[in-house]
């Protein structure tokens, strides 16, 4: 990126990297130790675009002995059957030059394409790994699919991020249990499960990403069941989040969102780049519980410590939870932070240890 501003096409892509890698070289970084990022974006809104960041690629690759990196699902957001869009692109991207996509590793097709990759480009010497894989692998019966499901549980299907299992499942089970005891009994302590197998490093950022997708699909069909009954789902809260102003990194600050509302706390999400001053009228207008900021980079963390110091000035003595990549526990405190939360699952502890 410049700046804020996206590149438009090929050219300015390889214009915008060059900059990062002669910066680099200056800095004493090594080529080789750099991952090039030439952005993925999403063909449902921006078709032209895919071929821009493919081709940027490739020359970088021939020019340079770099790294290359895609966020490879985000070309297929949008559309019906994405998996579709993204295996594609993946395939094309791995013969453009991709050396580290990130992807989902509990899509069997996105996974497939890197292992016939592996044997195509040579790495996967004498095909070995391709072999064992998937020489005992039976043909599938087009019959046979549907069995595989009907004995999935609401857990298994939210643990591996399906959500349309996970919303036919929960429609079912709504026909002989309420929907205070499907999200008590069921979705909450699955999400528990899940958190606690992230904090452990049993499972990783996508696949904690999907769980709460899920989850928050199966939460919405028990929210539609409770308002069609007329009763009033209980919302506890409300929760202000914002990324700090300066900063346009909310991926983060997005996945908190989803996890707290997935554990019932009504959610003020307020964005990216915000003020201090919003922040203090939001919270006091709202009557916040809890006030989350989020922050990223290096030098947007004086912005979280102007709005902490602002809401102090404006007497909102509201518990504050920070979170991001550049924040540790002593920095937190530093800044005046009542609570430092190292992820999602973090943060609805906090949550649940204040509000309840």
């Amino acid at each position: 990126m410049d700046g804020r501003k996206l590149p438009e096409d090929d050219k300015e892509r390889i214009v915008y990297a060059q900059r990062i890698i002669m910066a680099a070289e200056e800095a004493g970084i090594d080529p080789r130790n750099l991952c090039i990022d030439c952005l993925t974006m999403t063909v449902s809104a921006q078709q032209s675009q895919a071929l821009h960041t493919l081709n940027a690629m490739r020359a970088l690759m021939e020019m340079y002995p770099i790294q290359s990196v895609l966020g490879v699902s985000n070309i297929s957001f949008g559309l019906p059957e994405r998996g579709i869009i993204t295996t594609a692109f993946l395939s094309q991207a791995l013969a453009y030059g991709l050396t580290m996509p990130i992807i989902n590793p509990n899509q069997s097709g996105i996974m497939e394409a890197i292992d016939a990759a592996r044997v195509i480009r040579g790495s996967d010497r004498d095909c070995m790994n391709y072999v064992a894989k998937y020489a005992d692998r039976k043909a599938e019966k087009t019959e046979s699919r549907p069995s595989a499901q009907d004995h999935m549980t609401i857990e298994e299907a939210v643990k591996r991020g399906q959500k349309e299992t996970a919303v036919r499942l929960t429609q079912e089970a709504l026909l002989s249990r309420t929907p205070i005891e499907l999200a008590n009994d069921v979705l909450i302590p699955v999400l528990d499960e899940v958190g606690k197998a992230y904090e452990e490093n049993r499972i990783f950022l996508p696949q904690l990403m999907n769980a709460a997708g899920a989850a928050g699909a199966a939460f919405d069909v028990i929210r539609e069941k409770i308002q069609a009954s007329g009763e009033s789902a209980e919302k506890k809260g409300p929760i202000v989040l914002a990324t700090v102003e300066g900063d346009i990194h909310d991926i983060g600050k997005n996945i908190v969102h989803a996890v707290l509302e997935n554990y019932g706390y009504r959610v003020i999400d307020l964005g990216k780049d915000v003020p201090p001053a919003v922040v203090c009228e939001s919270a006091k207008k709202n009557g916040a519980k809890l006030i989350g900021l989020s922050a990223l980079m290096t030098t947007t963390v004086p912005s979280m410590e102007r709005t902490i110091t602002a809401l102090h000035k404006a007497q909102i003595e509201i518990p504050v939870v920070v979170g991001g990549a550049v924040l540790t526990p002593e920095y937190a405190e530093k800044i005046g932070a009542d609570y430092y939360a190292k992820d999602a699952k973090q943060t609805a502890d906090i949550a649940k240890a204040i509000i309840g």
